[in-house]
């Protein structure tokens, strides 16, 4: 599975990486992603029309969208956390005239990480993404709203909440602790940490690394890879 997007030959491949924060893009043959902001009013119809404007000499015939939630025969099983409304049910492909794989993003980063063996990824992001590839088979997971302790979820504590309630020091500490409970649980040979907030760890727990910003993208140009 060691690809690279110049090895996604047969189609030119638009990625649209979907976030809490942004809406992150690359398409095949360009070096610099193209982002704008998302937030809790973005609506699936405004996300189609900011991407075809920010897109507009950009060429494509494929796009890969990552989403943050769970996915269900190419659609939004529910609507996102922390977007607005209108995901569940919309027809992408309809709306970006182009045929459209829609992917849950945490595996969409997963998939660009992966580097065979059982990996877990976590997203430490807005929320807490989360999947797991067991020799080249991908499992989308929802472990965010599993409760971790004081009734509380593994999210409210490594989301963004929780980085936010607990202060930096803390956050790290319960970082640490649920990819020690995780990577036995899943008996996962390694973990990858995603997400813009893995940034804030001082050290890197044991058993885990962090992952690459491209990573994203370069799970994106696979998923078109036959």
């Amino acid at each position: 599975m060691k690809t690279s997007p110049s090895k996604a030959k047969s189609h030119k491949i638009l990625v649209i990486d979907v976030g809490g924060t942004n809406v992150k893009m690359l398409a095949s043959g360009q070096k610099e992603p193209r982002r704008f902001p998302s937030g809790p009013k973005l609506a699936a119809a405004d996300m189609v029309k900011q991407v075809k404007e920010a897109t507009k000499d950009w060429q494509y015939d494929r796009i890969s969208l990552g989403y943050p939630g769970p996915i269900i025969n190419q659609r939004p099983l529910r609507e996102p956390h922390n977007l607005g409304p209108g995901w569940m049910g919309f027809n992408f492909s309809k709306a970006f005239g182009h045929p459209v794989r829609v992917i849950n993003d945490a595996s969409m980063q997963a998939l660009g990480s992966y580097d065979g063996g059982r990996m877990l990824f976590l997203g430490l992001g807005t929320g807490l993404g989360s999947a797991m590839i067991v020799d080249g088979v991908l499992q989308p997971m929802e472990l965010a709203h599993l409760l971790y302790r004081k009734g509380k979820t593994y999210e409210d504590y490594l989301g963004i909440r929780g980085l936010e309630r607990l202060g930096k020091k803390k956050w790290r500490r319960h970082v640490a602790t649920v990819v020690g409970l995780l990577k036995d649980a899943l008996d996962a040979d390694y973990i990858v940490l995603g997400g813009g907030n893995s940034k804030k760890l001082k050290t890197i727990p044991s058993g885990a690394r962090l992952g690459k910003n491209e990573n994203a993208f370069l799970g994106g140009f696979r998923l078109w890879k036959d």
